[in-house]
C-alpha cells in the first residue's frame, strides 16, 4: 500500500476518507468505480487498515442476514412477530454480496475464501415461552422468500446432529428448539477491508496515509473542507483540502463530527459499549462445533450482546468464540482514550446525553456488572450454551469498542438508539457514520444511501445509474418483493463467492 509518511504540508483531494475501516473502503471502491478520475485521500490514525471495529477479532463477523439474530425480530404487543428489520437487513446483505462478487469478477478483490465462507446460522432457545417465540418467528420469516429453506425443530436427536456441543449434557426434560439456515456465512471483515484498500492503493489518484490524527475540520468560504492533521510519531502538522469529507472512523466518528461544527451534528452524543470474547483454545472442542448458534439476549442487555457460540475463520484457521460479554468504558475506540466520553460533552448535546443517561441507568448497571464478572461467572454463562464447557479450554479476549448513538428527542430530551445513522451536512459536502450493528454486513447499502444524500446529481446521471446497475444487478428493485430476482442474484453470488446455494445440507 502507498503509506507515504511524507505528506505535503498542504495537499488537495476531491474526496477525503477519515478512517481505514470497512465503510471507508466500501465508499472508496464505489466512488472509484463510478468516477475513476477522482482524487481520494485516506487518513487513518493507526498503522494499518481495519485495526478497530472492522478487525475479525473485534466484530461478530456473522455476515448478518437476520437468519439467526433474534433481536432483529421483536415480538409485538399482540404477540405477532415484527419481521421488518430482519427483511431489511437480509436484503442489505444480499446487496453486499453482489458488490463483492462484482469486484471479484473484475479482479479487484482476492479470492473469496480469504474472507467469506458458508456456515449454518442457527437460533437456539429453551423454555416454553422462548420455544413458542422461536416457532412464531420461524413461521413469520419463512413467509418471505428471503428466508426460504429455514428449518425449525424441537427434535432432540436432530438438534444433537446440528449442534453436538450445545446438546451434550443438557437436561432433556427442558423444552428446547432451534432453527437452521444453511445459507449462512462467516465473513472476515478485516481481510475484506484490507483487500479493498490494497486495491485502492494501486489505483491512480488514491493515497493512503497511516499514523495521522485528525485535529480539526473547517469548511472554507468556497465550501471545500480543510482537514488539519498531525503525525502521531513525528508530530508534524499538515492540511488536506477536499470537496467532500466522509468520517468513517467507527467510535471515533462522533468527536470528529462535533469538530466539524455542522448544524446537523448538534445534539448528537455517544454511549460507549465494550466487549469481550471467550476464545476456545482446545482444538478437539473447536472441531466438534461447525455453526453459528445465537440465543436470546438477557433482559436489559444491549442488542450487540446477543450471546452466540460462534464458528469463525480467521487467518485461515477455524476458531470458536463465545460471547460477547458487554462492558462499560469511557473509551470510544479500542485504542482510544479514557477521556473520549467526557470530551464529547458539548453545550448542544449535554441535555440529550443526560436525559438518555437517566433513562438508561439499568443498562449502565448491567454493563458495569458485566465488567465485574469473575472468570467462573463467564464460564457459567457459556454453560447455558455448552453445558460441558471446561474453564481451562477457554481464554478471555478483548473485542471491539462500539459507540451507540444518542440524539435529541422532543419528548424525552435524548434517546439512545441501536443501529447505524448517517449524519450529513445540508450541502452534502461532509457526512459521518455513527453507530454500530449490523454495520459491516450492510456497508454497501449504507454507502449507497450516503451517495444519494451527498451526490444527488451524479446519482441521477445515466453514467452512474448504469454503473451501479452493473455492480449491483438488483439496484432499484426490491429483493423482498421479487423471488425470481433473488434466486438469480443468489445463484450468481454463491457461485462467485464459493458459497452454498442449497438448503438443509449438513456442513
Amino acid at each position: 500500500m502507498k503509506t507515504d509518511r511524507r505528506l505535503p504540508d498542504v495537499s488537495e483531494a476531491d474526496i477525503v476518507l477519515i478512517g481505514a475501516g470497512i465503510m471507508s473502503a466500501t465508499l472508496g471502491m464505489l466512488l472509484k468505480e463510478l468516477q475513476p478520475d477522482l482524487q481520494i485521500t485516506v487518513l487513518e490514525r493507526l498503522d494499518e487498515a481495519a485495526a478497530e471495529s472492522s478487525d475479525a477479532w473485534n466484530n461478530a463477523g456473522t455476515g448478518h442476514a437476520a437468519f439467526c439474530e433474534l433481536n432483529y425480530t421483536p415480538e409485538k404487543a399482540d404477540g405477532s412477530i415484527d419481521t421488518t428489520k430482519a427483511v431489511s437487513i437480509s436484503e442489505s446483505f444480499e446487496i453486499s454480496r453482489q458488490f463483492w462478487s462484482y469486484l471479484i469478477q473484475d479482479n479487484k478483490l482476492d479470492l473469496p475464501g480469504s474472507f467469506i465462507r458458508s456456515i449454518p446460522h442457527m437460533s437456539f432457545v429453551w423454555g416454553d415461552e422462548n420455544v413458542e417465540f422461536l416457532k412464531k418467528r420461524h413461521a413469520a420469516l419463512t413467509a418471505c422468500h428471503l428466508f426460504e429453506g429455514m428449518v425449525y425443530t424441537e427434535d432432540v436427536e436432530e438438534l444433537k446432529s446440528w449442534m453436538p456441543l450445545v446438546m451434550e449434557g443438557r437436561d432433556l426434560l427442558e423444552k428446547v428448539a432451534a432453527t437452521r439456515m444453511d445459507l449462512g456465512t462467516d465473513v472476515n471483515f478485516g481481510a475484506l477491508t484490507r483487500s479493498m484498500f490494497e486495491r485502492l492503493s494501486q489505483m491512480e489518484g488514491v493515497n493512503l496515509y497511516f499514523g495521522y490524527d485528525v485535529r480539526k475540520l473547517k469548511q472554507r468560504p468556497d465550501n471545500r473542507w480543510s482537514v488539519r492533521i498531525r503525525h502521531r510519531e513525528s508530530h508534524t502538522k499538515h492540511k488536506v483540502r477536499g470537496n467532500f469529507v466522509f468520517i468513517g472512523a467507527g467510535g471515533g466518528s462522533l468527536p470528529l463530527l462535533l469538530k466539524s461544527g455542522i448544524p446537523e451534528g448538534e445534539g448528537f452524543g455517544g454511549f460507549p459499549v465494550s466487549g469481550q470474547w471467550l476464545k476456545c483454545i482446545n482444538p478437539a472442542v473447536i472441531e466438534q462445533h461447525r455453526a453459528k448458534v445465537y440465543g436470546k439476549a438477557s433482559v436489559g442487555s444491549p442488542p450487540m450482546s446477543v450471546p452466540h457460540l460462534d464458528t469463525r475463520f480467521i487467518n485461515g484457521k477455524r476458531e470458536l468464540l463465545f460471547g460477547p460479554y458487554a462492558g462499560f468504558t469511557t473509551k470510544f475506540l479500542k485504542n482510544g482514550s479514557f477521556f473520549d466520553l467526557p470530551l464529547s460533552l458539548k453545550v448542544n448535546n449535554l441535555r440529550p446525553m443526560l436525559s438518555a443517561g437517566v433513562r438508561n441507568i439499568p443498562l449502565t448497571q448491567y454493563l458495569i456488572n458485566q465488567v465485574r464478572q469473575s472468570p467462573d461467572e463467564r464460564v457459567e454463562a457459556l454453560r447455558q450454551y455448552y453445558p460441558e464447557a471446561r474453564s481451562e479450554d477457554w481464554k478471555l479476549e478483548v473485542a471491539g469498542q462500539r459507540v451507540q448513538v444518542i440524539k435529541k428527542d422532543p419528548e424525552h430530551g435524548g434517546v439512545l438508539e441501536f443501529g447505524t445513522e448517517i449524519v450529513a451536512g445540508a450541502d452534502g459536502s461532509l457526512a459521518a457514520l455513527l453507530g454500530a450493528s449490523p454495520g459491516a454486513s450492510t456497508a454497501v447499502s449504507i454507502m449507497i444511501s450516503l451517495l444519494h444524500r451527498c451526490f444527488p446529481g451524479e446519482m441521477q446521471s445515466a453514467a452512474w445509474q448504469q454503473k451501479i446497475k452493473q455492480m449491483i444487478p438488483s439496484y432499484g428493485e426490491s429483493l423482498a418483493d421479487n423471488p425470481e430476482l433473488l434466486r438469480q442474484v443468489r445463484s450468481w453470488t454463491s457461485e462467485v463467492l464459493g458459497l452454498q446455494n442449497t438448503v438443509n445440507n449438513q456442513v
